[in-house]
């Protein structure tokens, strides 16, 4: 797999506007316990890093973003979620890619179309999805946590306003007996 290091000539298309690093401190993650739900407040640190395209079978051409985001609670400043991954964009296909890993032994490859429209008030939409067992956006994850607290779908919505970012993420799980809308929300800002 070449990469190429010239970035001048790289056309990250709606990804662009993610490269820097951001921080927020109004998070909240809706997860859940055994006997109900907890609400856990958050701040975070998203870096994304441009590293280039990226050439696949000689007839794809991936402009790609590696990012780490990190996550601690405000009650006690832990690291209770370190996520790291890559966003790409296919310009010719018009598709966005989010591939992530998080170290409780779960993998997605979340995709999305993107029109490349641009917002007449200069704001960029990014929405990705993945489900347990798409041939195309699918997820991985170890026997234990498929038996335990499987992962079942995978929404991501991103907006970016200049230096303004916001998400809302869903995970959808099965865990303690039930179906479960696990989901993390924040606002953060270029740094």
């Amino acid at each position: 797999m070449d990469t190429s290091n010239d970035e001048q000539e790289v056309d990250y298309g709606p990804l662009a506007c993610l490269i820097g690093t951001w921080k927020g401190n109004r998070g909240v993650d809706v997860s859940p316990e055994p006997e109900g739900t907890e609400h856990n407040p958050y701040f975070e640190t998203l870096e994304f890093e441009a590293i280039g395209d990226v050439e696949n079978a000689e007839s794809q051409v991936l402009a790609v973003l590696r990012y780490q985001q990190i996550v601690r609670r405000k009650s006690n400043d832990k690291v209770f979620h370190d996520q790291t991954g890559y966003w790409t964009w296919d310009a010719e296909a018009g598709v966005i890619v989010q591939s992530l890993t998080i170290p409780r032994a779960v993998c997605l490859l979340a995709g999305g179309v993107h029109s490349g429209a641009e917002d007449p008030a200069g704001t960029v939409r990014l929405a990705v999805q993945a489900e347990l067992g798409d041939p195309d956006w699918g997820i991985l994850q170890s026997p234990f946590m498929r038996e335990k607290a499987r992962t079942l779908k995978f929404n991501h919505e991103v907006e970016v306003d200049g230096d303004q970012l916001s998400y809302s993420e869903t995970t959808l799980l099965d865990i303690y007996g039930r179906t479960f809308e696990h989901t993390d929300k924040n606002v953060l800002t270029r740094r």
